[in-house]
């Protein structure tokens, strides 16, 4: 049997993160992964391959909004296997280089599915159903993530796809039904609507990307208005039956009950904890709501030298928020004094535009009764944004109406996801508007936007007028 100080079960960010910070720090590290290749979910089946194809959405439809100022580009013809192989380019270059980088740290990987035997004897099985090998480890990190969420409606079926079949890219659908009007869902309806599907989004709740303040909800839709066939908020799937001629779906709304056929459907409701088959009961594990594992400020289980980071724990699943929390529990495993104790975690949407927000949001804010002071800046002032005919933007910042310290961000337009960490690192450092205002911000870009809307919060900006009222007194 083989012996290991740490044993990290999952190969994702969070995972490798784990595992390739723990070795720096001295440990001997087995870092365990189901699949034949690092990245986890993210790298393979998520975040990287999405973001490709999104840049390839953007640029044919970047491409049409040109056409009417003065450049014309030919109709796009799209090479489907062309595509799919740059996207497993990129894929396999960034797997490629984080084994390498295990290699040169001494992590020793292991490809197998884990499973907990003791509290401190994991089996791995092999790939091929054999029984595996083994191993005793001192500590362990659990970073297994998650998985898409099914809806029992829809029968097995090549035509109802989740997030991973829908970036295979097997085929663009005529018609595409995408339930789900979060974040996820929408990234990849913006993909297939670039691609030439004709997209309706169906979303239950009473706005798309629940998460977002609904004013900046509110200019993603409004420069998204007739891209998409439909989008009904609102609205919940009642039933669907498979035919020769498509998926036949029944919707309800507030006011109406109809069906429509589809080509296919992507069903897009959100993840769940892998947290099964791992075997936590022979190690006394905790597993909390809806399969996921309860942590301590440490990522510390109920086991204290068992850790879970990431998806499994429950929270935003987000690739960084994983990343963060595994660095942080390997160093504890190490012996340091450490703990996961991120003020804020930001959140991104990578339509077109982009939604990004990070901290409290103004509906958290009402709901808890907190005083605050809002800075506004619309991208219509924003000579960067009217340079390159991308007005339909906003940047807002919430400051706490006592301490002037910020509390919380959106950003909708070009680049938002770059420009949301500067408010994160704000928040996380305690800046104060004048802070922000203060430091000189390079012009024409959009990051000043950022500057431009704490001066609207302080009440001196220059590119808006607000009127004398509405100004602080110096």
């Amino acid at each position: 049997m083989k012996t290991k100080e740490l044993a990290v079960v999952g190969g994702g960010p969070g995972g490798y993160s784990a595992a390739f910070r723990a070795a720096d720090m001295g440990r001997q590290v087995m870092l365990i992964e189901r699949f034949p290749r690092l990245g986890g979910v993210c790298l393979n089946v998520g975040c990287i391959p999405s973001k490709t194809l999104l840049h390839a959405a953007g640029l044919i439809e970047d491409a049409a909004q040109w056409r009417e100022r003065g450049i014309v580009f030919e109709p796009p013809a799209i090479d489907l296997e062309a595509l799919r192989a740059w996207k497993e380019t990129g894929v396999a270059q960034l797997s490629d280089g984080l084994r390498q980088l295990a290699q040169r740290r001494g992590v020793e990987v292991a490809t197998g599915r884990a499973r907990f035997v003791s509290a401190h004897t994991l089996r791995i099985a092999a790939a091929d159903g054999e029984a595996g090998e083994d191993v005793r480890f001192e500590q362990a990190i659990i970073a297994t993530g998650s998985r898409p969420v099914r809806l029992d409606m829809f029968p097995e079926d090549a035509r109802i796809l989740d997030s991973t079949s829908a970036l295979e890219l097997a085929e663009v659908p005529e018609r595409l039904l995408v339930v789900g009007g979060g974040v996820l869902g929408l990234e990849l309806a913006t993909v297939y609507r670039a691609l030439g599907s004709a997209v309706t989004v169906v979303e239950a709740l009473d706005q798309l990307m629940g998460g977002a303040d609904k004013d900046v909800v509110r200019v993603y839709a409004k420069s998204n208005a007739g891209k998409f066939a439909a989008v009904h908020v609102a609205t919940q799937v009642q039933e669907a039956e498979a035919s020769e001629d498509g998926m036949q779906v029944r919707l309800q709304g507030p006011e109406r009950a109809w069906e429509e056929t589809f080509d296919a459907v992507l069903v897009a409701v959100g993840r769940a904890a892998n947290s099964a088959d791992l075997g936590l009961e022979e190690a006394g594990i905790a597993v909390g709501e809806h399969g996921t594992i309860p942590v301590n400020h440490q990522q510390r289980t109920n086991i204290p030298h068992v850790f879970a980071i990431g998806d499994v724990t429950g929270g935003p699943m987000l690739a960084h928020r994983a990343a963060y929390q595994g660095r942080g529990a390997a160093e504890v495993a190490a012996g340091a004094r450490a703990a996961s104790e991120a003020r804020v975690i930001p959140s991104v949407a990578y339509t077109d535009p982009e939604v990004a927000w990070v901290g409290l949001t103004e509906r958290e804010a009402k709901a808890q009764q907190i005083a605050y002071e809002r800075g506004v800046f619309p991208w219509a002032a924003s000579g960067r944004a009217v340079g390159i005919g991308r007005t339909d933007g906003m940047t807002k910042l919430l400051f706490d109406a006592e301490t002037r310290r910020l509390m919380g961000a959106a950003v909708v337009g070009p680049h938002a996801g770059e420009l949301i960490a500067e408010a994160a690192l704000a928040i996380e450092n305690g800046c104060e508007a004048e802070d922000i205002a203060g430091t000189i911000h390079p012009h024409p870009t959009f990051s000043e936007t950022l500057a431009l809307a704490s001066e609207a919060a302080l009440g001196t900006v220059t590119e808006l007028f607000l009127g004398r009222s509405d100004r602080r007194k110096g």
